[in-house]
């Protein structure tokens, strides 16, 4: 089989969905990869580095989505303006794995069904622990959290660390730490490096230990948060009571921080606000609020995505994207965990959807001509295709799946 991987597209986006070092696994499994010119060069990956480790170098993109497997970093919603360039390339029976945000924009699936595309959105990998090595939330989270603290850093007008010099001493920076999860926790490592004092918050209880094992100190708030964490450890959307009595609480604790570092989002849904405009106009001057759910509209009620806004000399971050800007590290992790999954989905050298793998089945999104996925269809408004009776095995053919798709017994 053939696996294939484009240049991205995304305005900005520098990473690439498999590195050098990431090919011979692949060929060793009996893959032939084939590379699109320049599509490492973002991250730092000549052509023949590919060339070396056993890639071969494309003509052009048409051969590329001619291959058998398409591996990316953004198709689909997460590439709302560039996917459809794409589009007439896609090969009926193909498949494809990237980030697709499924359901942030659910219809973005929709040509990749009509196309006959097999499509899975690494977004959707269950947080098990057999898992972890394909999770790519986790892994570029990791990046953000650790980006999210430097640029911070840039904006602040103050030294992280105290410092006991001839001028006298210069009191640490103080940070909070909105939301304790993979980038959360790295951001609280990161600032802890640079010397400051840092206070985190999460939601769920559970993760006060892994706060406090890194340094910082956890605040608590009298809430009820018996149902803040889902099955899956992801943190889960409250209602908005809950947000609001957040808010007044979380108003006195801010406006004693020098940097606010926000992380609360869940897929698929608008990030909740927990900085509002009065929370920024109670901090001090020079402070700042980096908002790491931008993307998903901010957890400040100023955050402008993309930009960087000076509400009365406070200054809010609102970055998109972060993880490209290391995307040398952060092209290594994805693709590390895409190759995971690959190798998973073609254990003897070819497809096969085993449905019966948790993993798998979360993950696909669309296959013969439908969107499978139920939590896709359930955003889409649509029922889920309907089951088939599998057939009667006949001599020396592999039994179906429910989607038609030979798998072994």
């Amino acid at each position: 089989m053939i696996v294939a991987v484009p240049k991205e597209t995304f305005p900005g986006e520098k990473r690439v969905a498999l590195v050098p070092t990431g090919i011979p696994p692949l060929v060793k499994a009996g893959f032939e990869v084939v590379i699109e010119p320049g599509a490492g060069l973002a991250a730092g990956f000549r052509d023949e580095q590919y060339v070396a480790k056993g890639a071969k170098i494309a003509t052009g993109r048409d051969e590329v989505f001619a291959a058998d497997v398409v591996l990316q970093v953004r198709a689909a919603g997460s590439n709302p303006d560039r996917a459809a360039d794409d589009y007439p390339r896609l090969r009926k029976g193909g498949v494809l794995i990237a980030s697709c945000d499924p359901l942030g924009e659910p219809k973005a699936v929709e040509p990749y069904a009509a196309a006959g595309v097999t499509l899975f959105a690494l977004e959707m990998v269950p947080r098990i622990t057999r898992a972890q090595s394909m999770d790519i939330l986790s892994s570029m989270a990791t990046v953000a959290g650790y980006r999210a603290v430097l640029l911070a850093a840039e904006a602040l007008p103050k030294m992280f660390p105290m410092l006991m010099t001839a001028a006298g001493t210069v009191s640490p920076a103080k940070v909070l730490i909105v939301g304790a999860g993979v980038a959360g926790l790295q951001a609280i490592a990161t600032a802890k490096r640079l010397g400051a004092v840092v206070t985190a918050y999460d939601i769920r209880p559970a993760v006060k230990e892994q706060c406090q094992s890194l340094g910082a100190k956890f605040l608590e708030l009298e809430l009820d948060t018996a149902a803040a964490e889902d099955k899956g450890g992801y943190a889960q959307a409250m209602d908005e009571q809950f947000y609001r009595k957040q808010r007044e609480m979380m108003t006195r604790v801010i406006a004693e921080m020098d940097l606010v570092i926000t992380t609360a989002a869940v897929p698929g849904k608008k990030a909740p606000i927990l900085v509002t405009r009065e929370m920024v106009e109670g901090m001090a001057p020079g402070s700042v609020v980096m908002d790491l759910a931008a993307e998903r509209g901010g957890n400040c009620e100023l955050t402008r995505p993309g930009e960087t806004v000076v509400h009365q000399e406070v200054t809010i971050l609102g970055p998109v994207n972060l993880a490209s800007g290391a995307a040398t590290h952060a092209s290594q992790m994805y693709g590390k965990n895409i190759t995971t999954f690959l190798l998973l989905l073609a254990k003897k050298g070819r497809v096969e959807l085993d449905l019966e793998d948790e993993i798998i089945r979360d993950t696909l999104i669309t296959h013969g001509g439908h969107v499978v996925n139920e939590r896709v269809c359930e955003a889409l408004g649509i029922a889920p295709p309907a089951a088939k009776p599998a057939p009667e095995p006949v001599a020396d053919e592999p039994p179906q799946d429910i989607y038609g798709v030979k798998k072994d017994n």
